[in-house]
């Protein structure tokens, strides 16, 4: 290969490092703790000696094969140095031997690239499959990502070959908790671009030094920060994965500009920073990077004030390579719960029909552009399925506001769907965060025999901070809507993550022994959300409305302070309490009603205050020989009858001081 000096559009992978050792080949390239740097010069000589390498163990252009090393720079290397020669399917080193088993057939792997001092089960895995393995062996003293490779000699070397800019250099699965995961083929051209954007993003330079904090086998570690950086002839820090304990320490070591990370790795930060001011104050950084989920409002503001610097959030997702959406560097405006405009794609909001979208208007988050995969490998059903007119439909619901900024509402199949009501898990967390003692928060689905799904949230709570489950519950119905409210919180030490840190959601009921609550139909069903320092009911309205409740919610005793939601009410139930509502007292309501006062009490001063001409056969009564009224209502401590004798209707206003033996004191019209 010769030097070229200029980076084309749509090039490969081995073309942007060629480039780069031309213009800077003593600029260093990839750092690790306890290693000597590695240089630009180096690393494209050990990249020619890498591919050269897996030719004659017969890998070449094309051939896929599956990188199962842990963090760290020799896992960059390889992942830079594979791409660059054939097609580089990385893969998490902690899955054990069936899920080895199954991402290897899945795949269509030829060849498994394993470290040779660990002992995985993708070795014993691959060998079985009669797969060809390969052992990585890190060179630590020459440098950082410096490595050897052993393995058994092709017959037939693969052909020397240069990769096109429409071959496939990475494949990535999607997650698949709840379907079987897709194989996500990212072109040398889709990466090109998507690196770019990110580049444009951050105004990236050589002068940038990232600490990448994040897994080199997902999306975001891989292109957000490793290619990111290196096309712009950068500096990456890749420690052995994230250790919140020895960040601060690598931020001393390294001197960074800048940190990527998920949202619970920046939570995990903020908790250690107050002992490391001076760290904070002596490496200060450019900016602070946000992706792979939201960032809660709350955590971006801390970050902000503690390193004090903007934290740029951004979007992305594995078939767009990574970047949809940033929030602009200052001085560009940072929306809070923004995840920012359209940073390289066209961003656009799709309703079901496949219509798109006014501004302010809430439907499937849809993309398209030369950074998004152009579908799914060996998938034509999953293809039909994602793609709409050339727009690729997400899976994640938001709007965009009028002047292009993104807000995310939650995934379409984490929305919780409690008996009609679609809710959004993120805005529930954001209602928790916003509780002095919450650190974290994930809500979920809580299977529900009638209403399908309720609400349900874990927490982690604060260093030396406490709150009851009730307590957090009543904080919530002071922000949501009643039936938003969870009607169970647990409170963990830690909430659990996938391996990307990213807070797992789906199905979190089961691990945590919520799926297994009592039915409706259980008599001995209790809600431990009950209030039992609520008060009990005060006069006869209370009492005769809670005397609806108790049998159609299942829950006794009720007081008058009690959430019908938070009881397991739900919007057909709310019907059924309306319907007994109009059988008692002769009129008909609104569904709104219980929304709108979801208490006793609050429903008892409605109906007392704004309907105060509500039949009610509860409060009927005979006064001084006079017919029964036809109907009365309370008015604080006096009753306003309606009767009609003689076909002619007239109004007794009964007083406090009324003892039932005494004639009413009575106004006709």
């Amino acid at each position: 290969m010769t030097l070229t000096p200029n980076v084309p559009q749509n090039c490969c992978l081995y073309v942007w490092l060629e480039a780069q050792a031309h213009r800077t080949p003593d600029a260093i390239a990839i750092l690790a703790p306890e290693r000597a740097p590695f240089t630009y010069g180096r690393l494209w000589q050990c990249l020619q000696g890498v591919s050269q390498t897996l030719r004659t163990l017969g890998v070449g252009r094309q051939d896929r094969v599956a990188v199962v090393l842990p963090d760290g720079p020799e896992m960059a290397v390889a992942f830079l140095a594979v791409a660059a020669s054939a097609t580089c399917a990385p893969l998490n080193p902690a899955y054990r031997a069936h899920e080895f088993e199954f991402y290897f057939a899945d795949l269509g792997v030829r060849t498994v690239i394993v470290q040779s001092d660990m002992d995985s089960p993708a070795r014993t895995v691959a060998q079985a499959r009669g797969l060809s393995v390969i052992e990585l062996t890190p060179v630590r003293e020459a440098g950082a990502g410096v490595f050897t490779l052993q393995g058994d000699i092709c017959a037939a070397p693969a052909a020397e070959e240069d990769a096109h800019a429409d071959d496939v250099a990475l494949l990535l699965h999607t997650s698949g908790t709840t379907t079987r995961p897709k194989i996500v083929p990212l072109t040398h051209a889709n990466l090109y671009h998507s690196v770019r954007n990110i580049q444009a993003a951050l105004a990236l330079s050589p002068a940038d030094r990232c600490l990448n904090i994040s897994p080199l086998f997902h999306i975001y570690g891989l292109v957000g920060i490793l290619l990111a950086s290196i096309v712009a002839g950068a500096s990456v820090v890749c420690p052995p994965g994230f250790y919140a304990p020895q960040f601060f320490e690598w931020m001393a070591a390294f001197q960074p500009t800048w940190y990527a990370a998920g949202p619970t790795m920046h939570q995990a930060i903020l908790a250690r920073a107050t002992q490391h001011q001076e760290v904070i104050a002596r490496v200060p950084l450019r900016l602070i990077r946000s992706a792979s989920a939201v960032l809660p409002p709350q955590v971006l503001a801390a970050l902000e004030q503690v390193f004090r610097v903007p934290v740029i959030e951004a979007y992305g997702m594995t078939e767009a390579a990574s970047q949809i959406s940033s929030n602009p560097l200052p001085p560009g405006k940072r929306k809070p719960g923004s995840v920012g405009m359209a940073a390289g794609p066209q961003i656009g909001i799709m309703d079901a029909q496949g219509m798109l979208l006014a501004p302010g208007e809430t439907g499937e988050v849809v993309i398209r552009g030369p950074n998004v995969m152009q579908g799914y490998a060996d998938d034509p059903a999953a293809n039909a399925l994602a793609f709409t007119a050339g727009w690729l439909r997400t899976g994640d619901m938001g709007f965009l506001d009028a002047e292009g900024y993104l807000f995310l509402t939650g995934r379409i199949k984490e929305l919780i769907n409690r008996g009609g009501e679609k809710i959004p898990p993120c805005e529930v967390d954001a209602a928790l965060m916003d509780h002095p003692a919450v650190a974290q928060a994930v809500t979920f689905a809580l299977p529900d025999p009638s209403l399908g799904e309720d609400v349900a949230a874990a927490v982690a709570l604060r260093q030396s901070d406490a709150a009851t489950e009730l307590e957090l519950q009543k904080f919530v119905a002071q922000r949501l809507a009643a039936f938003k409210v969870p009607r169970r919180i647990v409170v963990l030490d830690a909430l659990p993550t996938g391996p990307t840190g990213k807070l797992q959601r789906l199905g979190l009921a089961t691990p945590l022994g919520l799926a297994d609550m009592p039915q409706e139909s259980d008599p001995k069903r209790t809600r431990p959300v009950r209030d039992k320092a609520s008060p009990a009911p005060r006069d006869d309205l209370e009492r005769q409305l809670v005397q609806i409740w108790e049998p159609l919610l299942g829950v006794q005793p009720i007081g008058v302070q009690d959430n019908f939601f938070a009881l397991g009410g739900s919007s057909l139930l709310a019907g059924h309490v309306l319907a007994q509502m109009e059988k008692t007292f002769g009129s008909s309501f609104p569904l709104a009603l219980l929304y709108q006062a979801p208490t006793i009490a609050q429903l008892g001063t409605l109906l007392r205050e704004q309907q105060p001409l509500l039949p009610s056969r509860l409060l009927a009564f005979r006064a001084g020989g006079a017919k029964p009224p036809f109907f009365s209502v309370h008015f604080g401590d006096e009753r306003l009858a309606h009767y009609v004798e003689d076909n002619q209707p007239w109004y007794g206003l009964h007083l406090p001081s009324w003892d039932g033996n005494r004639n009413p004191r009575t106004s006709k019209p």
